[in-house]
């Protein structure tokens, strides 16, 4: 397969191409609901992309479905096949495992399969691969810690959901660290959820008097843990690094605040990508096979104001 580093810039081009399709085909969407802000945002950025489709593709039909859970997002799959008769289906599965299974029964049947951001546990099953490039995210941070931190610093650090998104992340992150003499002093999931991330934190802040970063590893859990610090009176003690590029986060980089003074992008827009080639594919003879890889970057004080977007919804 073909791996490509770009960014999101290169799909807006895919929705200016008119091509008439032979006959009416439907794309099915399937993704999470807006349970944190990252998936708020891919929730958004899907919307705004089948409103642009549907104008520049009139012979293309959508069904956007979003779901809370695995076994609701297998529901929902199964409904498309059976009800819609879709002829693609992009899908960003809420977990790998449970997902598998149902993904590659629907390959099995001809219908043209995008997956996004999650893998799946078994390889091959999908035509188009669509997804930050995880192990640069996880790299791109433990390298910063390398870089920064002093050989015997202390490090906590919050996983996300059970996927290969997490395992990713977190062997690159591990990778960079490596001969660093950096000690990670506990690993645990958050889920990618605020709630669960103060929970941890607090943890993390009862077992261990001394922490000098945390990488949340998500912005969503860098806002949860930055809420446990407060109100455990230990602002000043760690530094704090989430990830995905959160309004909220790049603005206090910008500002120099010492506590969040980096971030590693993780863009939600990938979602539009992934829809607009997989309409491409459909309407055109154009090869949109392999993986599509979207490079993290730093997002530092000096560069922060690229980054910062006043109307993002995340």
């Amino acid at each position: 397969m073909t791996k490509i580093f770009t960014t999101t810039a290169l799909a807006g081009a895919f929705a200016g191409t008119l091509v008439a399709a032979a006959s009416a085909e439907t794309i099915g969407i399937s993704i999470p609901a807006a349970t944190h802000g990252w998936a708020g945002a891919l929730n958004f950025h899907a919307e705004q992309t089948v409103d642009r489709l549907e104008e520049a593709y009139p012979d293309l039909d959508f069904v956007l479905t979003t779901t809370s859970d695995p076994a609701a997002q297998v529901s929902d799959l199964e409904d498309m096949v059976a009800t819609r008769n879709i002829d693609a289906l992009v899908v960003l599965p809420f977990e790998s495992e449970p997902l598998t299974g149902p993904i590659k029964r629907i390959a099995d049947s001809g219908v043209w399969v995008t997956v996004v951001d999650r893998g799946l546990a078994q390889e091959g099953i999908e035509d188009l691969y669509v997804a930050g490039d995880n192990a640069s995210f996880g790299s791109t941070a433990g390298r910063y810690f390398a870089d920064t931190l002093e050989e015997g610093a202390k490090v906590v650090v919050m996983r996300g959901i059970p996927s290969t998104v997490d395992n990713e992340r977190v062997e690159g992150f591990n990778a960079a660290l490596e001969g660093s003499g950096i000690e990670v002093l506990a690993m645990d999931h958050a889920n990618w959820n605020r709630d669960n991330a103060f929970t941890l934190m607090q943890d993390y802040l009862s077992r261990f008097p001394e922490i000098d970063a945390v990488w949340a590893a998500d912005d969503d859990q860098a806002v949860g843990a930055l809420a446990a610090i407060e109100q455990a009176g230990r602002e000043g003690e760690m530094v704090v690094v989430g990830g995905a590029g959160m309004k909220e986060m790049v603005d206090r980089i910008r500002n120099n605040d010492e506590t969040v003074p980096v971030n590693v992008t993780y863009p939600p827009a990938m979602i539009s990508t992934a829809i607009e080639m997989t309409a491409l594919g459909l309407v055109s003879s154009a090869p949109m096979t392999g993986d599509f890889i979207i490079a993290s970057e730093l997002i530092t004080p000096e560069n922060a104001e690229a980054f910062y977007f006043e109307d993002s919804p995340y």
